[in-house]
């Protein structure tokens, strides 16, 4: 095996097993800046012997072991600072030295909290929502700085800021490396979903940039999502989010053209829809509803995309369904943007004009007031009325709001086919939007 074999090698055990690397060691330190800086350095020892020893049979336990080593000398090297500093008597002394088997034990605890007491620290109310998708990102996700900072397309200084400031501020804020009990429960692990669905939203729909997808943040939130419902067995809005990303993913190969243009919702070729992800995302969406018999709002968010990955053909989907199912969304975790959506539905379950009327009401909300869906999809319910002047200039607008080169592409190319008094591609621009 050549020295680039064995770098790609380490790169995807890396990949693989740095979350419960970090995670392990932070449940021993404390301290997740330094767990992660003692994985780091587990990293580049196996960079400097792998060449010459060769990949050991289980390169995540050899990562894992050093790690603690490090660990261990660390906290020896602290310990007789301190008895330097302090000049400790030898009752103390002694104390100290009986601790050392006791922390070495400690190191060999079960690891099957650790990822979510990982999750748990990553995501804490305390960092702003930018902090926590990149240290998620980054801790969870085995992503690197130039990575993150890719998928999100701003510089990696701010990536490495933003991470920075996040360890900083746990640490002072002395957030325990654990899992929270009770009330608080439910609290913050609202916070994890929603960073897991801030993340495969820009992955999903990508706000800015040439590219309608980014694939690979849409894996990540998959994976990490996967392993929290196994974590979190009980939970049901878990398994509701899972399901959400599961169906969705399925059409990842449907929902761009040859030159990577958007192919939206009922135009797409529904044989290219992975069918071993609708059925996980079915089978998920089955556990939510067994676990607590009526869904939350990532449940309910499921359930419309599942209506979708039944329909065999965009004429057999159950519109009604989908209209019941974004008024209880409405109930559960009202907003505009869900409104907006539950417009497109009725105008696809009782004609473009019912619709019209529900997205003429929302046109005076303040926060809608710069989101490009919404002159988007009332263009396309104007167009589908033959109303192209007005559409066209809907259609323009939306172009002027949008970040996404191929979603402006998408919006001017409606535009002009307005001004050629166009009704093709009739169906309705449902844009698949999923940013409730």
């Amino acid at each position: 095996m050549t020295a680039t074999d064995i770098h790609r090698a380490i790169d995807a055990v890396w990949r693989i097993e740095s979350a419960r690397i970090i995670a392990g060691l932070a449940r021993i330190v404390r301290d997740v800046g330094l767990a992660e800086e003692l994985a780091q350095d587990a990293l580049v020892a196996a960079l400097e012997q792998w060449p010459s020893s060769g990949i050991p049979d289980n390169p995540g336990a050899w990562l894992m072991a050093t790690g603690k080593h490090r660990a261990i000398d660390l906290w020896r090297r602290n310990k007789l600072l301190e008895r330097k500093h302090e000049e400790l008597g030898r009752e103390l002394a002694f104390e100290q030295e009986m601790a050392v088997p006791n922390f070495e034990a400690a190191l060999d605890d079960d690891f099957g909290d650790d990822l979510l007491r990982l999750a748990f620290i990553s995501c804490h109310p305390v960092l702003s929502p930018e902090a926590r998708v990149a240290l998620t990102l980054r801790l969870l996700g085995g992503l690197t700085i130039e990575e993150i900072a890719h998928a999100f397309l701003v510089p990696e200084s701010t990536v490495a800021q933003r991470i920075v400031r996040a360890k900083r501020t746990l640490a002072e804020a002395h957030v325990p490396f654990e899992v929270p009990r009770g009330s608080e429960l439910a609290a913050r692990l609202t916070s994890v979903l929603e960073v897991l669905y801030l993340i495969f939203n820009e992955g999903y729909t990508a706000t800015a940039g040439d590219d309608w997808l980014r694939p690979a943040l849409c894996e990540d939130a998959l994976r990490l999502g996967r392993i929290l419902a196994e974590l979190t067995p009980n939970e049901p809005e878990v398994h509701g989010l899972v399901a959400l990303m599961e169906i969705q993913s399925s059409r990842s190969r449907a929902r761009t053209g040859p030159s990577g243009e958007p192919i939206l919702l009922l135009e797409q070729n529904r044989a290219l829809w992975d069918q071993l992800l609708i059925h996980r995302g079915l089978a998920a969406l089955e556990r939510a509803e067994n676990l607590r018999g009526t869904f939350g709002p990532y449940a309910l968010q499921a359930a419309i995309a599942a209506c979708h990955a039944r329909a065999r053909t965009p004429e057999e989907t159950d519109w009604a369904g989908i209209v019941a199912l974004y008024e209880a969304l409405g109930l559960v975790a009202p907003s505009p943007v869900v409104e907006l959506n539950h417009a497109v539905a009725v105008a696809m379950a009782f004609g473009p004009a019912a619709g019209l009327e529900i997205i003429d009401e929302l046109r005076s909300e303040p926060s809608l007031k710069d989101y490009h869906l919404l002159p988007s999809v009332r263009g396309d319910l104007l167009r589908r009325l033959e109303r192209f002047v007005e559409a066209r200039a809907e259609f323009e607008r939306a172009a002027t709001l949008t970040q996404n080169a191929r979603e402006r592409d998408l919006m001017l190319d409606r535009a002009r086919a307005c001004a050629r008094g166009s009704t093709s591609n009739s169906r309705s621009d449902f844009s698949e939007s999923i940013r409730e």
